[in-house]
């Protein structure tokens, strides 16, 4: 696999980070489900299957309209808490690349910020095709670019700014591939799904001074947060400074609110 350093590091990551994504994203992320949950047509009786499911919030919101629901995590320590937030749910450790689940299982994959995340998400995209019925619905969100995505693209300008980019962390797929419709139309279409389509759904960082987006990517991701540290202690001074300076603009009453639209994607498998 091209990127298996990568994906190890990925995995190592997030087998540390439990508590403190759910403290910064958790509130962020579940935003978009009503959109993803109506692209995948989930209602009563709908077997859907959340992937990179991280806390379970997506097959809770499944569960919520009726729908039955099975997810899986590559983070043994996500999973565990998972367990414990949704007991009625069942929850399996497993890559998006290899599901263990037989063919045509599921009505609905629903993806909600995990293809990023994925070191070969054609592969993430073949077994949800294998994975669903005829006529079953994937949908997946991403992150829009971070010229639109604000709390993503002041750190990363102040880290070009002030930092080093290039702190030789291992290669992996471009963070923002997805963030453009026509990647995503044409990664569903060639994966062999219909009626693929993209649209950015509206979201709102909402951050309680003195905390910041810098506060958030450095403690409840994986990616960005080792950027982060790879950074001098005089160059990560500059770069928090540097966030401070431009979320003055988002500020309302001590609290922050922060642009953070996802694209959505989804398709159908004949």
């Amino acid at each position: 696999m091209q990127f298996d350093e990568f994906a190890a590091f990925e995995k190592n990551g997030w087998e540390h980070v439990v508590p403190s994504y759910e403290d910064y994203f958790g509130r962020l992320t579940v935003q978009s489900h009503p959109a993803l949950l109506d692209a995948l047509a989930v209602g009563p009786g709908t077997r859907m299957l959340d992937v990179a499911s991280g806390p379970g919030y997506l097959a809770e919101a499944a569960i919520e309209r009726g729908a039955t629901a099975t997810a899986v995590d590559f983070s043994a320590s996500m999973i565990a808490h998972a367990r414990q937030l949704h007991p009625e749910i069942e929850f399996h450790i497993a890559r998006a690349e290899h599901l263990p689940f037989g063919d045509e299982s599921f009505d609905a994959v629903g993806i909600n910020f995990g293809m990023l995340h994925f070191p070969e998400p054609e592969r993430a995209l073949e077994e949800a095709a294998r994975v669903l019925r005829a006529d079953g619905r994937i949908a997946f969100t991403v992150w829009a670019g971070p010229e639109r995505a604000i709390g993503f693209g002041m750190v990363l300008d102040a880290i070009q700014l002030h930092g080093k980019p290039d702190v030789g962390m291992p290669p992996g797929p471009p963070f923002f591939r997805f963030s453009d419709a026509d990647e995503c139309v044409r990664v569903l279409t060639e994966a062999g799904f219909t009626h693929a389509r993209a649209d950015e759904v509206e979201q709102t960082w909402h951050l309680v001074l003195p905390e910041t987006p810098l506060d958030g990517l450095m403690h409840g991701g994986v990616r960005v947060a080792a950027l982060l540290r790879a950074q001098s202690k005089s160059a990560l001074a500059l770069i928090e400074q540097e966030v401070r300076t431009r979320v003055k603009a988002y500020s309302r009453h001590g609290e922050l609110l922060i642009p953070m639209p996802c694209m959505l994607a989804s398709a159908i498998k004949p």
